[in-house]
């Protein structure tokens, strides 16, 4: 057994700022899966999106969230975000975390899709990579903060399945090194799990992304909303031995263009913005020249800047596709929609509580409000920074409260009669089969027809993963099964409550935007998927 004041499931930006934050004031345990770095941060490229410009305003960069978010933006969760993002970044400087400056030392900001001015700050085209290794390197150091690696949460541990109150105690946990499962017991479990890239065929995100935290809210009791949209990024490397290599949206904020197979450039017909067009209608335009033509990929090009300048920002884009034989300097990048970001999750309020006592959700895995209906460009480590700072601050005021709970009815882990498997290859077929039905059936445009398909199939992979689960002895990739179908039915869920066509959720049944469908998408375990005017607190 285990025990702390603050349980942190993911090693990301959100749960380490929330852990940096917490630990001057009690004990901090931080589970993850692989290595402590290994985390969807850790491959974010562009940026962190934030007013450090005298010339920009919170209230540009509000408004630039609103447009973006399709109508169902919580205005103040913007606000919040926008407001303190600035004195996150400079916290994080003070972490060690080094960007690219001028030569006067000042910022060096650059411009993505849906901004209207230079905020998104950067460490070239690595930024994710930078933050993490800042981060990792000041928790390694806090007397406070103990990191468990190769540790994957099962479930979350409710006290009334055990005489108490409703209330998260924590999670069991099963040690990947040993096979065993541990009970870890906590004050106030907080998930920063990451987002849930690998419930579809093609996806930017790394092996991490399986949707743990949400799944086992969802199996908890906790509300989740808004799971229909999910942001599918335009450009990822096409390449048959490449596996979904991100090409930043920062390329086409320095001018990177857009083009068909014959180098005919396309992104005007589809909107005035261009190239800089939010992402939701950029992923959209390319999937429908792609269908029209019958092209396997579009192509990005940046050929027209100088090499020195390709060099000198986009080292790491560079490096990878000169792996593949693609000198972008010189040729155009061959490039296709994949999945990207989650903007639902477990909902929360204004300090990362979610609807269940003790437990609390930051980063990607949550549903603050912030993204509406389609998420504007590195606002997404700006979010995670924000509300792990402030569950934090929320959470050290409540912790002499949190500790007269009583955690000592909890039992240890029962594994009943299950034993070990002799048929992997269950898990591995039922896992392309469910991502393979995801995209085909649930991806970038739908239908009601193929949201009924889908929620069929779906069904029945979940029965046989139940089964499955039963019978045998747990492992991670069994856990990470579980979990991306249970997110699966979660937008298959949402995406059909939603008759209408917003932000990142288009279907051809009900193509038009509709004014009295502004609201979230939510669902409960046991409560089917409805929508609901927008509620804080």
């Amino acid at each position: 057994m285990m025990s702390c004041d603050f349980l942190v499931i993911g090693s990301g930006i959100a749960g380490l700022t929330f852990a940096l934050r917490a630990a001057d004031h009690g004990t901090v345990l931080v589970l993850t899966k692989r290595q402590r770095e290994d985390s969807n941060t850790l491959w974010a490229q562009g940026g962190i999106a934030a007013v450090m410009d005298p010339e920009d305003t919170p209230a540009a960069h509000v408004e630039d969230t609103l447009v973006a978010g399709a109508g169902l933006c919580h205005r103040v969760v913007v606000e919040i975000c926008a407001n303190e993002g600035p004195e996150r970044i400079r916290e994080l400087v003070e972490r060690g975390a080094q960007f690219d400056r001028h030569e006067d030392g000042t910022l060096a900001l650059t411009r993505e899709g849906g901004h209207s001015a230079r905020r998104v700050v950067h460490a070239a085209d690595a930024t994710g990579r930078e933050v993490e290794r800042a981060l990792v390197e000041r928790a390694n150091a806090h007397p406070n903060i103990r990191i468990v690696e190769h540790t994957t949460a099962i479930d979350l541990i409710m006290l009334s399945r055990f005489g108490g109150p409703e209330m998260c105690a924590g999670v069991y946990a099963l040690d990947e090194q040993t096979g065993k499962v541990k009970k870890v017991l906590a004050r106030a479990t907080i998930l920063a799990t990451g987002g849930a890239g690998k419930v579809y065929l093609y996806t930017s995100n790394p092996d991490v992304a399986t949707g743990d935290g949400i799944a086992m809210a969802y199996r908890a009791g906790a509300e989740i909303g808004n799971m229909e949209f999910y942001q599918f990024h335009p450009t990822c490397l096409y390449h048959p031995k490449a596996k979904s290599f991100l090409i930043t949206e920062a390329l086409r904020g320095e001018g990177a263009i857009l083009r068909l197979a014959d180098g005919t450039p396309f992104m005007e017909k589809h909107d005035p913005r261009k190239d800089l067009a939010p992402r939701d209608i950029v992923a959209r335009a390319i999937d429908f020249e792609m269908k029209r033509t019958g092209s396997e990929h579009v192509l990005l090009d940046i050929t027209h800047k100088p090499k020195s300048f390709i060099e000198e920002h986009f080292p790491t884009i560079l490096a990878e596709c000169k792996r593949y034989g693609i000198d972008i300097t010189q040729e155009p990048i061959p490039v296709v929609p994949a999945a990207h970001y989650m903007c639902g999750g477990i909902t929360t309020n204004l300090h990362g509580q979610t609807t269940i006592p003790g437990l609390f959700a930051i980063g990607e895995c949550a549903f603050t409000g912030l993204h509406g209906a389609n998420r504007l460009a590195s606002n997404s480590l700006l979010e995670g920074m924000v509300f792990g700072h402030r569950a934090a601050t929320r959470l050290v005021e409540q912790l002499a409260e949190m500790r007269q709970v009583d955690h000592t009815n909890v039992p240890d882990w029962d594994p009943g009669a299950a034993t070990p498997s002799n048929e992997e290859v269950i898990v591995t077929h039922d896992w392309d089969e469910l991502r393979r039905t995801m995209w085909n059936y649930v991806g970038i445009v739908r239908s009601d027809s193929r949201l009924r398909r889908a929620s069929r199939r779906i069904n029945l992979l979940q029965e046989e993963i139940r089964e499955y689960y039963w019978r045998h002895l747990v492992t991670r990739d069994l856990l990470e099964l579980r979990n991306i179908a249970t997110v699966a039915e979660l937008i298959v869920a949402c995406a059909a409550a939603r008759q209408e066509s917003r932000g990142l959720h288009y279907t051809m049944d009900y193509p038009e935007t509709r004014s009295d469908l502004a609201s979230d998408t939510v669902v409960k375990r046991g409560v089917p998927a409805h929508l609901r005017r927008q509620q804080h607190s």
